[in-house]
């Protein structure tokens, strides 16, 4: 804080006073007194001004520091914000791969379905041949076949 006002003559009056209970009356002039008086205030006073001008610098310092820290902060948070996109970018371009390959895994799956069961209804229908002719056979050689032999275009069909 500034003030307006002169203090060295504050300290001067103070200082001429003297020190309580000295004793000594002193052989010099007023005069002397005075400009001890002053000298003193103007240490005193350039002892603030230091003191002032110290915590300024150390003010400017602090806020410089704590700029720095502020930067470096900031630079690091955009390394992050740079390290994250690549790393998104990536698990986007890998779950592109596995949602692909899944669907490939599907499509593949369902046309096996298909063909399995178009598969098992060949055999199926196979295996009802095989059985009619095996019966055809033994009712052939069977002496006493009084069942007429059917066609072979149209075997019955077998539940099994």
């Amino acid at each position: 804080l500034e003030c307006d006002w002169d203090c060295s003559q504050l300290f001067s009056t103070i200082q001429s006073v003297g020190p309580a209970g000295s004793g000594s009356a002193s052989s010099e002039p007023n005069q002397t007194h005075s400009n001890s008086g002053l000298d003193e205030s103007n240490l005193k006073l350039s002892i603030i001004e230091e003191r002032k001008r110290r915590r300024m610098m150390s003010n400017r310092e602090s806020a410089r520091r704590s700029r720095m820290r502020k930067q470096k902060h900031l630079e690091n948070l955009r390394n992050l914000v740079n390290q994250l996109r690549i790393e998104n970018r990536e698990l986007t371009s890998r779950l592109r791969f596995l949602l692909y390959h899944c669907h490939r895994v599907r499509t593949d799956n369902d046309s096996l379905r298909s063909e399995y069961t178009a598969l098992r209804q060949k055999l199926s229908d196979m295996q009802q041949i095989l059985l009619f002719k095996q019966l055809q056979q033994f009712s052939s050689t069977w002496p006493y076949n009084n069942v007429p032999v059917m066609s072979e275009q149209t075997p019955p069909p077998l539940i099994i």
